[in-house]
């Protein structure tokens, strides 16, 4: 990685992000990373992302599952694709996606242990208020652990894999609400584009 591309290489017009000007994403990408690869803390840092906040240990997560190729660094081309899932994807995309964010070690099945440091992050991105569907009884960060389990390990061996995580999240609204999160990355991105094209306003 690291070799500079032109914007639309690699990617089919399906895949492509539909941007008022792609060009322009690709200069303030260069501009911020000039090496041609983004790395963690350039990732962090475009978001406004503090570290040593439950916010910075998410991206990390977010930035494993963004970095197709696993050289912990994002290219052009990894970080359109981010941007098109975060802003255009379908629901079962961004669960897929999601998925993949709790797979810590990318084995394609997420175990309990897995699932409760992600769900403590969550958890206090959330400041501790997470409850039932009828927003009335408080769950612990086990409880949601024990619920998750419950809605999607359909044949209960004490492991999600992909399709039922993906299954089981899609017939339930409450797990779909804990997924969606303030530091949702397609709230980052939007006020991230919001701010470039005030700053290329002034600039012109």
């Amino acid at each position: 990685m690291g070799q500079s591309q032109s914007p639309s290489q690699g990617l089919s017009e399906d895949e492509e992000l539909q941007l008022d000007n792609i060009q322009d994403l690709y200069k303030s990408f260069i501009m911020e990373c000039p090496s041609g690869s983004l790395y963690l803390h350039e990732f962090k840092r475009m978001f406004g992302v503090q570290s040593g906040t439950p916010e910075s240990q998410y991206m990390d997560n977010i930035f494993r599952a963004f970095d197709m190729n696993h050289d912990n660094t994002m290219d052009f081309i990894e970080y359109v694709a981010a941007l098109h899932l975060v802003l255009r994807g379908k629901l079962e995309d961004k669960l897929r996606w999601s998925f993949k964010v709790f797979d810590g070690d990318d084995n394609g099945r997420l175990d309990r242990q897995e699932l409760r440091k992600i769900v403590r992050i969550i958890y206090k991105i959330k400041g501790g208020c997470v409850t039932d569907e009828t927003g009335t009884v408080t769950l612990t960060g086990e409880q949601v652990c024990d619920r998750i389990f419950k809605e999607v390990d359909l044949n209960g061996d004490g492991q999600i894999t992909l399709d039922e995580f993906v299954e089981g999240a899609q017939k339930s609204e409450w797990l779909q609400s804990f997924l969606r999160l303030d530091v949702n990355p397609s709230g980052w991105v939007q006020r991230y584009m919001c701010d470039r094209r005030l700053t290329a306003a002034k600039d012109s």
